[in-house]
């Protein structure tokens, strides 16, 4: 693959769904047009810094597996397994499979009978259970029409990735791009078609309505509904949950790095072109949410301008945005635009997220067969299908929404520590070859440390419900490892008697 391919993965992998539904959410709990946007800006400064440290890695070890290569050679192999065993679980599949059911979701507003009340095969409801302040269970299982799309699409592109990355990138470029020029196009018509009851309510004279409630001695509910009420930095690190991870997956290009043409050089250029021009995209996406619908709204109110971003009809506000501007249309021209963005999403995780447990299984801490390529395709192809056949049992269950909470402290804290091992590499090995040396350093590693580290223990605070059992997800893959290496240490004490004996 080359630049433009590697670029396509980058943004690619970021854009799905987030960017269409979270500023409903983050705006409940805002309350202010200047927040919500400088809660964007502050995902911008954190994913860019984070590209920008992790180029420094991806031109130093250009190989297969990126972020748990990096782990595994600055901090050692069990923090390389732990982010893999994540990854597998829950980070890579999950997304995929819930990217799916969006697709399938949104396929339904051109084919009603497309949706997840719909079951072919209800096999039951796994009831609430309360764990402290963790919620599990509570959901359905079984097949209803839009997993069962999500279940085909994913086949579908694992299938068309078995044939070779060229095929796999090809895809990849025609969805990017088309998705990259739709978002686009939002920006445009949301550029130039305003609403002035969206302006007056949002800006206001002099800006004035823009900046309310957003002075450092304003207080916002750190829960919606609660009486607990917080300063502007914790709120704006509270609604990181869905800034951030709306803007996530920009590292899956790294897991490619093997099949990259000179990756020194188009590694660390794809992450800083990627990641710059879809922040650019999201930051300008807000402000047009701002031009067409008031930041306020009603949930009982029965217009779409009354409900607001706040409430927009199932937090699809990207949606209502176009409805306002294209009244009778524009919800089918953003549910085809969202089908362009998943379809693209789900195809970049799948190629990236199997170069990694490829690479796993090469260092003894996965199925032996994963770790070989096809001999045609010079492809993953067992890999690609073991992480196939994960994701689609994801998408059976509700569970891989209910997973992906819980993952993102941990994801958070696998980023801290991949640029922790960026300050390791250069003092553990000052002389190796760095084409590329990470910008700011060490002032902008640093700086991203000091805020992630800041919304983690923000998180850890005021969102239990999701920190904690990512902890546990994580935790419970040290004793896996610790099997996976004894394993591994029998194989090879075996093979070696063998050797020795001539048998």
């Amino acid at each position: 693959m080359g630049l433009f391919s590697a670029t396509a993965i980058v943004m690619g992998s970021m854009i799905g769904s987030g960017i269409f539904i979270v500023p409903a959410d983050m705006s409940r709990l805002l309350g202010s047009p200047a927040l919500l946007i400088a809660a964007w800006l502050v995902t911008a400064v954190m994913t860019i810094i984070g590209a920008l440290s992790y180029g420094e890695l991806a031109a130093m070890m250009p190989k297969a597996g990126g972020q748990y290569v990096y782990l595994r050679e600055s901090l050692g192999p069990l923090w390389g397994f732990l982010y893999g065993w994540t990854l597998f679980l829950v980070i890579q599949t999950g997304t995929i499979a819930a990217v799916g059911v969006a697709f399938g979701k949104f396929l339904g507003v051109f084919f009603p009978s497309i949706n997840t009340s719909h079951w072919l095969w209800h096999i039951g409801h796994v009831p609430a259970w309360h764990v402290g302040p963790m919620i599990l269970g509570n959901m359905d299982l079984g097949v209803n029409t839009a997993n069962l799309v999500a279940i085909v699409i994913i086949i579908l592109l694992t299938f068309l990735n078995t044939k070779g990355v060229k095929m796999g990138a090809a895809v990849q470029n025609l969805f990017t791009s088309a998705k990259v020029l739709a978002l686009a196009a939002v920006v445009l018509v949301g550029l130039i078609v305003r609403d002035s009851t969206a302006i007056g309510a949002n800006f206001g004279e002099g800006w004035r309505n823009f900046w309310a409630g957003a002075g450092w001695h304003s207080l916002h509910a750190s829960q919606l509904g609660g009486s607990e009420y917080v300063g502007v930095l914790t709120i704006l690190a509270i609604v990181q949950v869905g800034s951030l991870f709306s803007a996530d997956a920009w590292n899956n290009v790294t897991f490619t790095a093997g099949e990259i043409r000179n990756p020194k050089r188009n590694l660390p250029l794809s992450l800083a072109v990627g990641t710059g021009v879809v922040l650019l995209l999201y930051v300008l996406c807000n402000f047009v949410f701002l031009n067409v619908l008031p930041l306020l709204g009603d949930p009982h109110a029965a217009t779409i301008t009354g409900r607001g971003i706040q409430y927009a009809t199932e937090d699809r506000v990207a949606t209502a945005v176009m409805e306002r501007t294209f009244a009778g249309y524009g919800a089918k021209l953003m549910a085809a635009a969202i089908l362009i963005s998943t379809f693209g999403c789900a195809n970049g995780m799948l190629l990236a997220g199997a170069r990694v447990y490829y690479a796993m299984s090469r260092d003894g801490l996965f199925f032996k067969s994963v770790g070989k390529l096809n001999e045609r395709s010079k492809t993953p192809v067992n890999s690609l299908w073991v992480q196939c056949a994960w994701t689609c049992l994801l998408c059976l269950s509700g569970s891989y929404g209910q997973l992906l909470d819980y993952v993102i402290f941990a994801v958070l804290i696998f980023y801290i520590l991949t640029i922790v091992g960026l300050f390791v590499l250069r003092r553990s090995r000052p002389d190796a070859p760095r084409p590329y040396r990470a910008f700011g350093y060490p002032v902008l590693p640093g700086l991203y440390i000091i805020i992630a580290a800041w919304i983690c223990l923000v998180l850890l605070r005021y969102k239990p419900q999701y920190t904690w059992p990512g902890l546990i997800i994580v935790l419970l893959g040290v004793p896996v490892y610790l099997v996976w290496r004894r394993q591994g240490a029998a194989v090879d004490a075996e093979a070696a008697e063998l050797r020795t004996t001539g048998t």
